[in-house]
């Protein structure tokens, strides 16, 4: 399913398809690696929606919604969840060992 960047819910990720955006943030964008083929995933949302951050080759960058909005993903369905005090957790049911 493609989306623009910005629609990502937090814990989703996708791979970047297009970035059509105008020649001064479209050199910011390809310097911290949003090319197409790369993942990414929406790790943080700020309390108002703008801006959010994404975990982009490893680091976390923050994008505003009038930038993310000219990137297309391919999103995927939420594989991670932040948790309240920012560590991620797997999405679905795993095994634990009772002691």
């Amino acid at each position: 399913m493609q989306a623009a960047l910005c629609d990502l819910k937090v814990g989703q990720g996708g791979t970047v398809v297009s970035v059509n955006a105008n020649a001064d943030i479209l050199r910011r964008l390809l310097d911290i690696g949003i090319v197409s083929g790369t993942r990414v995933h929406c790790v943080l949302k700020s309390p108002l929606g703008d801006p959010s951050a994404f975990l982009i080759r490893g680091a976390v960058v923050a994008l505003r919604n009038e930038d993310s909005v000219n990137i297309t993903v391919d999103a995927d369905f939420p594989l991670a969840v932040v948790k309240e005090n920012g560590s991620y957790g797997a999405v679905g049911r795993h095994k634990s060992r009772r002691s």
